[in-house]
């Protein structure tokens, strides 16, 4: 049985006793896990114009068309800022006839609003990663606390701690800071996020 990654009110919730896993895919966010076909939650259209609205959001990066991301709002109230997902870019091949093999998901994240209230956030963040430590004594776990490679001004900050399983794939655990002007700029929210991340996913990001 798959393992629900669900952040409800204080605590982290998970929907099975047995909780020392090793494969990430065995966990979910609303329903949703790593191997999953996006077309499960969403329609191709919504898909599209998803990813045509972030398609310059990694323009920083070494290969930024390499992924896509895609945003879902309004289907969770769990996380009422939003789930994102990135999937492989060229899914749309004529050549891949079944669904379940097109827009697979390689990352999965819930989004909690924490505007201008960062000490909020990491209170809240804290208590997740204690529930965490207390579920996975043996996986690795680090912090960082570094400046968003997509703010040039350097005011924006992230303040993560990563749970890192044997495969390389992570669970994420993190609040973003943004300068304000840059984030009323960019029309962004910011806050909370818990995230399933593949190894794949976590390689890309940090390739600059």
């Amino acid at each position: 049985m798959k393992k629900l990654l669900a952040l409800l009110f204080s605590f982290l919730l998970l929907s099975s006793t047995s909780v020392f896993a090793d494969d990430i895919s065995d966990f979910q966010i609303e329903g949703m896990s790593i191997g999953d076909s996006l077309l499960d939650f969403m329609t191709e259209d919504e898909i599209l114009e998803e990813i045509e609205l972030s398609k310059d959001n990694y323009h920083y990066l070494a290969e930024p068309k390499k992924y896509s991301e895609v945003y879902l709002y309004n289907s969770s109230s769990t996380y009422e800022a939003g789930l994102s997902f990135f999937v492989k870019r060229t899914p749309t091949s004529k050549y891949i006839t079944n669904k379940n093999e097109k827009y697979i998901i390689l990352s999965v994240r819930g989004m909690k609003n924490y505007v201008e209230d960062l000490k909020s956030c990491i209170q809240k963040r804290n208590e997740i990663v204690e529930e965490l430590s207390m579920l996975f004594p043996n996986q690795q776990k680090t912090e960082g606390f570094f400046k968003h490679s997509a703010d040039p001004s350097g005011k924006s900050i992230i303040d993560a701690v990563y749970f890192k399983f044997d495969s390389g794939d992570e669970i994420e655990i993190s609040c973003d800071n943004y300068e304000e002007t840059f984030r009323i700029n960019k029309n962004w929210t910011e806050g909370l996020s818990v995230a399933i991340d593949s190894q794949e996913i976590i390689s890309w990001l940090e390739t600059k």
